[in-house]
């Protein structure tokens, strides 16, 4: 079977891939029957000449190719027919701006297996960026505070060369006296503990979270259990909250009436409760006036992340009595960080590490006879058709 790396072609450009160099040899090393070749990219982290270095075969044409694996959307236009395709398409949620890509995969005969539905049969996820949107997430939200607060000047991640080099900076800063609240228990949240603990921030139970003020910066991690209540008083369950969450309420601004600095790296499932809602935010009692929103659902569970920002412009403010965007730094404002790319601006190390993932639960599977059964559960399309797990797209495809 061949399999081709192929070139990022969305804008604004983005320099992942999912193996480097090194990885793609191993790759190789442990499945030999396997044949890689890799589409010639100016702006991919790794440049032409390391893949050739190691062998590989770098070409404009990789038609080829049985298997095209790439990070995100390919455009229409550079799509090829009758393929087996791996990328991010951004369709299973039925985002009305990829409509005309799924459109065309199936008019084109593709096969189409998404990243995010590469999962075990629990449904959790077996590959992402998740951790290095976490990492890039945290510390954009302490260069914001800084800028704000003339603190110390943290230089873009995108301008420095990997994760070590991103700690290093933050060696050189001291954090004030605040409260910090992280949200979730996943890949994301933990990529933020990992930069709120290489501060040597101290974390505190949520219980003396709610009930002290403290003499040096701390932060709680809380779950969904913790920021939202049963509506009848009784104790709420987690999986029950996962399954259904109606009949649950937002516990939210017990934390908001504590904290200073809001992490959002928590998943937002449909129909669960908000965490604060634009009225929550115009309370004298809400305290939080930096928002790094690493989950960035707009206009939905966090009420000022009203837009996404961008690696070149990450922050704005959302004025609470308003309701409307101002300057990150305004008097009353709640200064946002909502990039919805961040892992782009840590292109090798989250590169390394997907690769990891992608070899060690994907390849297999095509020489294993998909004895876990991944690449079945992945797959959104075959034969012109929406596979049985994905026919709920079929009206989105429809265009109704």
């Amino acid at each position: 079977m061949k399999f081709a790396i192929i070139k990022e072609r969305k804008n604004p450009p983005d320099r992942r891939v999912v193996f480097s160099p090194e990885k793609l040899a191993e790759v190789r090393m442990q499945f030999p029957n396997a044949e890689f070749i890799v589409e010639s990219s100016d702006i991919r982290v790794f440049p032409d000449s390391d893949y050739r270095a190691l062998g590989f075969e770098v070409t404009d044409d990789v038609s080829s190719a049985d298997v095209m694996i790439g990070v995100k959307e390919v455009p229409i236009d550079a799509l090829i027919p009758n393929k087996k395709y791996f990328f991010f398409s951004h369709t299973i949620k039925k985002q009305p701006y990829n409509r005309g890509l799924l459109q065309a995969i199936l008019d084109k005969n593709i096969e189409l297996l998404d990243h995010e539905t590469i999962v075990k049969k629990s449904g959790a996820r077996l590959i992402g960026f998740g951790r290095y949107a976490g990492l890039v997430g945290a510390y954009n939200g302490f260069r914001g505070l800084g800028l704000r607060e003339q603190l110390f000047n943290l230089p873009k991640v995108e301008t420095l060369a990997d994760l070590n080099a991103v700690k290093s900076e933050l060696d050189k800063i001291q954090i004030p006296n605040i409260k910090i609240l992280l949200s979730g228990t996943g890949k994301v949240a933990y990529g933020a503990k990992e930069i709120l603990d290489h501060l040597k921030i101290k974390e505190v139970s949520d219980a003396l979270y709610l009930t002290s003020e403290f003499t040096e910066p701390v932060y709680c991690m809380v779950d969904v259990m913790e920021y939202n209540k049963r509506s009848d008083g009784k104790v709420g369950n987690k999986q029950q909250f996962y399954k259904d969450p109606t009949g649950y309420e937002s516990n939210f601004m017990a934390y908001a009436k504590e904290t200073d600095m809001f992490i959002a790296g928590h998943f937002y499932g449909n129909n669960a409760p908000y965490l604060y809602t634009r009225e929550d935010a115009k309370s004298a009692d809400f305290r939080i006036n930096f928002v790094a929103d690493i989950s960035c659902d707009i206009d939905g569970p966090v009420a000022s992340t009203i837009r996404p920002s961008t690696i070149a412009d990450p922050f704005y403010g959302y004025d609470p009595q308003t309701e409307k965007e101002v300057a990150f730094d305004a008097e009353g404002a709640i200064s946002v960080m909502a990039v919805d790319n961040l892992p782009c601006e840590l292109p090798k190390d989250a590169s390394e590490g997907f690769g990891e993932m992608f070899l060690e639960n994907v390849i297999p599977a095509f020489f294993n006879d998909d004895e876990r059964g991944i690449l079945k559960r992945a797959k959104i399309t075959q034969n012109k058709k929406l596979t049985e797990r994905f026919s709920y797209l079929q009206d989105y495809v429809d265009g109704k």
